[in-house]
């Protein structure tokens, strides 16, 4: 969901707000009440929220999932160096 700003053009009141794309533009300034809001152009900011590919794959830091399946693919009996549960002796 985006994050949306908007300045009021009567008071000047910054506003920041996380609407829906299908949203319409907020028009009442939260500070003064007037109906003086205009959106602002600037960079695209998000949440992230919930579950999902960002919450299983990449959020836990030192923890990296093995696409490969549990071997860690190596040819040798030795391993390829990098599987903690595999020593090269």
């Amino acid at each position: 969901m985006p994050i949306y700003e908007y300045v009021c053009q009567s008071c000047g009141h910054d506003h920041e707000a996380l609407q829906k794309l299908s949203d319409a533009p907020l028009t009442d300034c939260p500070a003064c009440q007037a109906p003086a809001l205009v959106k602002q152009i600037s960079a695209a900011g998000f949440r992230l929220k919930g579950g999902g590919w960002y919450e299983t794959d990449f959020k836990r830091s030192g923890t990296k999932k093995n696409l490969a399946g549990d071997s860690c693919g190596t040819q040798s009996a030795g391993g390829c160096g990098s599987c903690p549960a595999t020593t090269n002796s």
